[in-house]
């Protein structure tokens, strides 16, 4: 249960940053998507960070780990965690399946998109 806690708690930091930085204002006429990208490799960037400590280190609890990685990554944006696996995939030898998980994930997000709009007929 208290796991449970660390991840909300964390979750809950995460996604308030990723709505603070998503009202930050843009240079009028912007139509690149320029803060949910940054805010993908930033995550990225921390979500390396902290399992590259949780490795190294013994002095990192479980728990804030799991409040780190799953939560405040988690609740800013999952393609952090798309992007670790992938990097894990890569490092273990499996290109192929790095690839395929990569243009898997990316061609069936954007169709779920499109499927999830056309449903509700908002498409």
């Amino acid at each position: 249960m208290i796991d449970c806690i660390a991840v909300g708690i964390g979750g809950f930091i995460g996604a308030v940053c990723r709505y603070l930085i998503g009202m930050l204002p843009l240079k009028e006429g912007c139509t690149f998507p320029i803060k949910t990208l940054m805010i993908n490799i930033a995550g990225s960037f921390l979500i390396g960070i902290v399992v590259a400590l949780a490795m190294k280190t013994d002095s990192l609890d479980s728990r804030t780990v799991l409040f780190l990685k799953v939560g405040i990554c988690g609740g800013f944006t999952t393609f952090s965690s798309f992007a670790l696996e992938t990097a894990d995939l890569m490092k273990d030898g499996k290109i192929h399946l790095a690839v395929i998980y990569t243009v898997l994930s990316v061609t069936f997000g954007v169709l779920a998109v499109f499927a999830g709009q056309g449903i509700s007929g908002k498409g």
